[in-house]
């Protein structure tokens, strides 16, 4: 069995290509690292990689992780600059015993010092963009803060190993050296071949709170679908959030588990791509159901034709 799960509509080429992989028995660090670095390379996704918004500054800093689920590795980089797929760093980074969590210029320099690709991420359309809302704030003092949509990839392969992985450039406008949930283990992300993982999406700061990548793993151990453990976890820890800190941001988990099964929750509207050895690559949105549940449809042409002349609207 082999499967594969990932955050957002922006994730399903990668999940086509590592489908490909996974059916040529490949490694699940492999299909995850192309499915991330696919997202990462693509200008016009505005919270991942190359073409993704800056801080406040107008300085792209990016968060990414990797971990390895037969041996607990994990890798990451924070507030990264100017390299091509800090997914690839933090997976180098998973290899080290000490040292393996760089942040800011640190990690720069590991990943100069490594032979990763050294590369201006900011494009112009993102400083446009970023020019544009600095203007809006000292014109109509809105709010600053928009986007925080994550890839995040659990994968299972024919060797019965997993891994999960993160990359983000985070909140736009966010102060530098600010740093969500994306790189953090239990956060952002989790995974044990044994049982199976999970990774979010959302706002980090909330995401924080709840541990939801663990505790969706930990629900998963105990006997819950991964369906189950999602929308538990998820539901469960939104209700609580909003009572004791009077409200809860958007945030969305995807899980796979050692069978090849799969789960999703969301407070919100949420988009995910996902392909198994039984279910063609394919995009589902999803959002919050009665008593607790998720709803999951598959997503309409028209959705996607919308998508598409969103993301690629002019500045």
């Amino acid at each position: 069995m082999w499967g594969i799960i990932a955050t957002w509509r922006m994730a399903h080429d990668g999940i086509v290509a590592a489908k490909e992989m996974l059916t040529k028995k490949a490694t699940a660090g492999d299909a995850l690292e192309t499915t991330i670095k696919t997202v990462e390379n693509y200008p016009f996704y505005k919270s991942v990689g190359y073409g993704g918004l800056p801080n406040e500054q107008g300085i792209l800093e990016m968060d990414a992780a990797f971990m390895d689920g037969d041996t607990y590795k994990i890798g990451a980089v924070a507030g990264i600059v100017d390299v091509a797929n800090p997914i690839s760093v933090a997976r180098k980074l998973s290899e080290e015993k000490f040292n393996s969590f760089r942040i800011g210029q640190g990690a720069t320099e590991y990943a100069m010092l490594n032979g990763f690709e050294i590369k201006n991420m900011l494009t112009p359309r993102a400083r446009k963009i970023w020019e544009k809302r600095v203007e809006e704030i000292a014109k109509s003092n809105l709010s600053p803060y928009d986007g925080h949509d994550t890839v995040g990839v659990v994968a299972l392969d024919e060797h019965n190993s997993m891994a999960a992985g993160t990359s983000s450039s985070g909140l736009f406008m966010k102060k530098r050296g600010r740093v969500g949930d994306s790189p953090l283990s239990g956060s952002g992300f989790y995974v044990d071949s044994e049982i199976g993982g999970a990774a979010a999406t959302g706002l980090g700061e909330d995401l924080m709170k709840g541990c939801l990548s663990y505790e969706i793993v930990r629900l998963m151990k105990e006997g819950m679908s991964p369906q189950a453990a999602c929308d538990y976890a998820v539901y469960e820890f939104s209700d609580r959030l909003t009572k004791r800190y009077g409200k809860a941001g958007a945030f969305s988990l995807v899980a796979l588990d050692k069978k090849g099964r799969w789960g999703v929750a969301t407070n919100v509207e949420f988009t995910f791509s996902v392909a198994t050895k039984d279910e063609e690559p394919a995009i589902y949105i999803a959002n919050p159901g009665p008593n607790q549940t998720t709803v999951i449809e598959p997503i309409t042409q028209e959705w996607l034709d919308a998508y598409e002349k969103r993301i690629k609207a002019p500045v």
